[in-house]
């Protein structure tokens, strides 16, 4: 992929407590950030992969501070390789995106700042039930890839105006993403960047999707408190 030139924040190491563990993240807040991104990764991906730290920097050269945190510990993550059941626990991931959440509304450095969630895989469909659950709170959500279908009946109440990015060779997944804009009654948009595969591997595929994400982002996260999750 493209390199971006550099973005001037520096990234430091955070913890978010979430219940009786501990959540490892990344958080980057550039000056004068205008907004901040939540990722919400589900199976597969963690705030190491190339492709998440790429989108960072693209939404860091766009005055938008970015929490990358994984929302499963290593102990589980080596658990669910074999039993592949916590990365379809939507209430857990819900609960751990709501942990983290409140830990930027705590954080003084993000706590003026509107929040976005952006989502992958399970992930999107946990961030869209937390929104759900918290309208006043999160102002715009992108789904990279992601199985919105398995928030249910939750995307009906989704207030967020919420993005929908998919590739064009990412049959099964762009299908379900097709009816979950259909339940969707917020501002909503499906792109679909064509050739792609599920993890946008092929050239510019990826590119593509941080710019898309960059300017949904840029339209809709404006600085404002946010009230914490229950």
């Amino acid at each position: 992929m493209n390199r971006t030139s550099p973005c001037n924040a520096q990234e430091c190491l955070v913890s978010v407590t979430a219940g009786s563990i501990r959540l490892a993240g990344n958080l980057r807040v550039p000056e004068k950030a205008r907004g901040v991104v939540l990722f919400a990764n589900g199976s597969g991906s963690n705030r190491d992969s190339s492709r998440n730290r790429y989108v960072t920097q693209v939404l860091c050269q766009a005055g938008l501070a970015t929490l990358l945190i994984d929302l499963l510990t290593p102990q589980e993550v080596a658990t669910d390789r074999q039993l592949r059941h916590l990365r379809f626990d939507i209430g857990l991931l819900r609960e751990r995106i709501a942990s983290a959440i409140n830990w930027l509304v705590e954080n003084p450095t993000t706590q003026n700042l509107g929040i976005g969630f952006l989502g992958s895989s399970t992930g999107s469909a946990a961030a869209l039930v937390a929104a759900a659950e918290h309208p006043e709170g999160i102002r715009a959500i992108v789904s990279r890839g992601g199985c919105p279908d398995l928030a249910g009946s939750a995307l009906s109440r989704v207030k967020a105006p919420t993005l929908l990015i998919v590739g064009g060779n990412d049959i099964p997944v762009l299908e379900k993403n097709q009816d979950a804009l259909r339940h969707l009654h917020s501002e909503k948009q499906l792109e679909i960047i064509p050739d792609a595969t599920h993890l946008f591997e092929e050239l510019g595929a990826l590119e593509e999707v941080a710019r898309l994400a960059s300017q949904w982002f840029e339209q809709y996260l404006k600085p404002a408190h946010q009230p914490a999750l229950p």
